[in-house]
C-alpha cells in the first residue's frame, strides 16, 4: 500500500477531493493521511499530489503486518498475556516483572 501524508491545509484538501473522486483506490483515509492501493493507479495519484504540494505531502511505501511471519512468537505471547492480566490498571513494565517476558526497554531496541 500507499502511505500519503499531508502537512498543509491545501493538501489536505487535495487529498480529501482524490480520496473522495477515486473511492476504489483508497484502502483506508485518515485525516491528514490516506492509504492507497499499490497499484500504477494508487502510485500516480500519490505522486500527482506530491507534485501539486511538493514538501507538504509525503508518500511512503507500506506492506501491511503479517504478525506470524513478522512478529516472534514471544511478543505475541506477550501481548496476549498482558491484555489478559488480573488487574487492568498494572502498567506493563510492573506485569513483566518476575516473568519471561520481554521488558519494556527490550521492546524498544529491538526491530521487527
Amino acid at each position: 500500500m500507499l502511505l500519503v501524508v499531508t502537512y498543509s491545509r491545501a493538501a489536505r484538501t487535495s487529498l480529501r477531493n482524490v480520496c473522495r473522486t477515486h473511492e476504489e483506490t483508497v484502502v483506508r483515509r485518515f485525516g491528514r493521511a490516506a492509504l492507497l492501493d499499490d497499484t500504477h493507479h494508487g502510485a500516480f495519484l500519490a505522486l500527482r499530489l506530491a507534485e501539486k504540494h511538493d514538501a507538504d505531502v509525503h508518500v511512503e511505501l507500506t506492506r501491511p503486518l503479517n504478525e506470524f511471519a513478522d512478529v516472534p512468537d514471544e511478543i505475541r505471547a506477550a501481548a496476549r498475556a498482558y491484555e489478559s492480566r488480573d488487574s487492568p490498571s498494572t502498567p506493563y513494565h510492573a506485569f513483566v516483572r518476575d516473568t519471561d517476558y520481554p521488558s519494556p526497554s527490550t521492546l524498544r531496541e529491538r526491530q521487527l
